[in-house]
């Protein structure tokens, strides 16, 4: 065979034809005929589609491998946080950790609901040697493991008379997660009504030593950020106990300040700065602002009646602006009638003073939790009416204030609030329907 012999053979196909190895070859649907007969032999030309199997092949197999790797890798990972996380958290806790079967029998398979809260509900329960408890489930636990790590590892460094003492937790597998403290018969202070003078400043004296204990008496700074009757809880004695640590900071005693973001509060309570750095930096001094508001609802000069007229009315007046009327005019034991002694009058006096000194709007002006105790056990003659704070400022509604407390928890809250009118904090500092306690003593 030679080219001369393969031309009559290619001329009549419509094929492409050469002559290649002394044979004359057809190439037709990607197969290779060479020989006269076309028999000789056949030879595949790879297809583009047997081309990317052959690729696949090859390659399919490592990027299963990898694949898998980085899986595993990702688990591993993921295995090791938590593992570092339980670590560090046993590592701050002394207290007793507790698996969620023990937790379970603990309550009784929680029967007895004692308190709901932001963070979950609270339930009564006994340990083995007898003793009442009270155990918090913190609910929708996958989200909440800053504020249930706030909260152990707030506890878990206080050891004081005025601070519910932390007694274990729980910290299982998956979202289950509990904290256990001990059991205060009395309940919460909103709770706890029709209270003597002298009982209400005992109660408010034990509060300012706690927070004292919190802001100077721990190895780090524990600003609380949640002061109000609902965190107060009393014990058979009627001893205060400041609870529910699930918002608090713990902070270096030399850094002065904190930052503004993650930082919240309840309505009624929250310190001017926490809305805008305008009215002063993020500090200890957030939680003497809140103290200065409990103390004022607690003898009644912040009650519910009054705070709805004023802002039904649409009045100018903000809050403290009557307090200091009823100062002048004598009005302040109005509410108690004929029935208090003179001591119980200065008592009362005290109150108001220390109430007022507490919530000035710059924090600067704020007395430290140090000097509240001091002011709070001397004498009434030794103690000055503060200057009065920001007076005759329009009232907003509380719509427009719970707004500005959704911007407060956005990072962009300096900019916005700084441009918004103090009606806006004056109307933070109204108790909601909720919270207000003792608005008749």
């Amino acid at each position: 065979m030679n080219k001369m012999n393969c031309a009559p053979e290619c001329l009549p196909s419509s094929t492409n034809c050469s002559f290649l190895s002394g044979d004359c070859c057809t190439y037709t649907s990607g197969t290779l005929t060479c020989g006269t007969t076309g028999n000789l032999f056949r030879e595949m030309i790879p297809s583009t589609r047997s081309i990317l199997i052959k690729i696949a092949e090859v390659i399919g197999p490592n990027v299963v491998i990898f694949v898998v790797m980085v899986i595993a890798f990702l688990i591993w990972r993921r295995k090791k946080a938590k593992a570092l996380r339980d670590h560090n958290l046993e590592a701050l806790v002394t207290s007793r950790r507790y698996s969620y079967k023990e937790i379970k029998k603990i309550t009784k398979s929680f029967t007895e609901v004692v308190g709901r809260g932001g963070f979950g509900t609270v339930y009564k329960g006994s340990l083995r040697n007898g003793r009442k408890v009270a155990v918090k489930i913190l609910k929708d636990s996958k989200g909440n493991c800053k504020e249930f790590i706030n909260e152990v590892a707030s506890m878990s460094q206080t050891s004081h008379v005025n601070i519910v003492s932390l007694l274990g937790f729980c910290y299982d597998e998956g979202s289950k997660r509990a904290i256990v403290y001990e059991f205060l018969e009395n309940g919460s202070l909103d709770n706890s009504l029709g209270l003597g003078v002298s009982t209400l400043y005992e109660i408010a004296l034990g509060v300012a030593r706690g927070l004292e204990y919190l802001h100077y008496g721990c190895k780090k700074r524990i600003v609380h950020f949640d002061i109000k009757p609902q965190n107060v809880l009393l014990d058979e004695n009627l001893r205060p106990k400041v609870a529910d640590f699930g918002l608090a900071k713990l902070w270096e005693k030399q850094e002065s300040i904190l930052s503004l973001l993650d930082t919240r509060g309840t309505m009624g309570y929250i310190a001017p700065e926490l809305f805008s750095r305008m009215y002063g930096n993020v500090s200890h001094k957030s939680d003497v602002y809140s103290y200065g508001m409990l103390v004022l609802e607690m003898i009644g000069e912040r009650n519910k009646e009054r705070v709805e007229n004023a802002d039904s009315n649409h009045s100018s007046a903000y809050f403290p602006d009557w307090i200091y009327k009823d100062l002048d005019n004598g009005d302040y034991l109005k509410l108690y009638g004929d029935e208090l002694t003179q001591e119980e009058g200065d008592l009362v006096k005290k109150m108001i003073l220390v109430g007022l000194w507490c919530i000035q709007f710059c924090p600067s002006d704020r007395p430290s939790m140090n000097r509240v105790v001091e002011m709070m056990e001397g004498s009434l003659d030794s103690l000055n009416p503060p200057p009065k704070p920001l007076l005759h400022m329009p009232m907003q509604s509380i719509a427009e204030s719970s707004q500005l407390s959704d911007i407060a928890e956005s990072s962009q809250l300096s900019d916005i609030a700084e441009s918004s009118q103090l009606s806006d904090i004056a109307e933070s500092s109204q108790p909601s329907k909720e919270s207000s306690i003792y608005s008749e003593v």
